[in-house]
């Protein structure tokens, strides 16, 4: 980001005072109200902090939980080998869409390269917005993404920049970590302020035994439901009745057999 400033005036977005930031300087605490505020070329944003919530320990845990879910393939969080975890402040940039009910619709975008893009799935807690506090300048990762930029993301996004009602610029408390698994070593980050875990690749569950269980169940109900239709089509009312009890039968052994089949891929992949 280009961090000359321009000769015009630059005011704060809480009071409207006149600010003077010296060249260069992009993180501003304006002298009349004490609001924090970030320079982006001739823009001023209000600019938070999330605090922090979990130590590298929490945060472990959480990424622990996290490889144990759902997603994951089975016994991630015990195959897998944890390197060690970096803190940082992350930017990122926040945006409010007014509804026309008066609700609002809280958007982000990461104001930072990073290669981790699930981050714009961060559901950020408005509430526990805190006043940037410059002592955390060493922990906290300049932006480079420019709010020009971060607006036409957000236009792609089905949100014309003349929508949204509020922009700031937000430092959020990031573990990253990376991990080992099958000889290829993965990245997840672990939001520190909600817990939260966000990865773009990671070792998934394989589908395809889900949908090969999924399939021959269905098809094999499918087969036992034909059992009803051809004895009526044999002999009307009474071939009905055998079809049905043959199909109810039928399916009492199958169904034990179906759900063992759905236990045994659970618990092996």
């Amino acid at each position: 980001m280009d961090s000359a400033l321009p000769a015009t005036s630059l005011h704060c977005t809480q009071c409207g005072g006149e600010l003077h930031p010296d060249e260069g300087e992009i993180f501003l605490t304006c002298p009349y109200c004490g609001a924090a505020v970030f320079v982006d070329k001739s823009r001023v944003v209000f600019h938070w902090y999330l605090a922090p919530t979990l130590d590298e320990k929490e945060a472990r845990a959480s990424l622990a939980r996290w490889m144990a879910g759902n997603q994951t393939v089975k016994d991630l969080d015990q195959k897998s080998r944890l390197q060690s975890g970096a803190f940082e402040y992350f930017p990122i940039w926040y945006f409010k869409r007014q509804q026309a009910d008066g609700g609002g619709t809280i958007l982000v975008e990461p104001a930072a390269a990073t290669s981790i893009s699930e981050l714009r799935n961060l559901k950020l807690p408005a509430g526990d917005l805190r006043t940037y506090d410059p002592a955390l300048d060493g922990q906290a990762q300049k932006p480079t993404v420019p709010l020009e930029a971060a607006l036409e993301w957000m236009s792609q996004r089905q949100l014309p920049a003349g929508e949204t009602s509020e922009q700031s610029l937000v430092h959020i408390p990031l573990y990253t970590f990376k991990y080992d698994y099958q000889g290829t070593t993965y990245t997840a980050v672990v939001e520190a302020g909600t817990g939260g875990v966000f990865a773009n690749i990671y070792p998934a569950k394989a589908e395809a035994p889900y949908r090969l269980a999924g399939g021959l169940a269905a098809l094999v109900f499918l087969c036992l439901a034909t059992f009803p239709v051809i004895g009526y089509s044999m002999n009307d009312s009474s071939g009905l009745g055998i079809g049905l009890l043959v199909c109810a039968g039928l399916g009492l052994l199958a169904a034990p057999l179906l759900f063992a089949l759905a236990a045994w891929v659970a618990a092996k992949v």
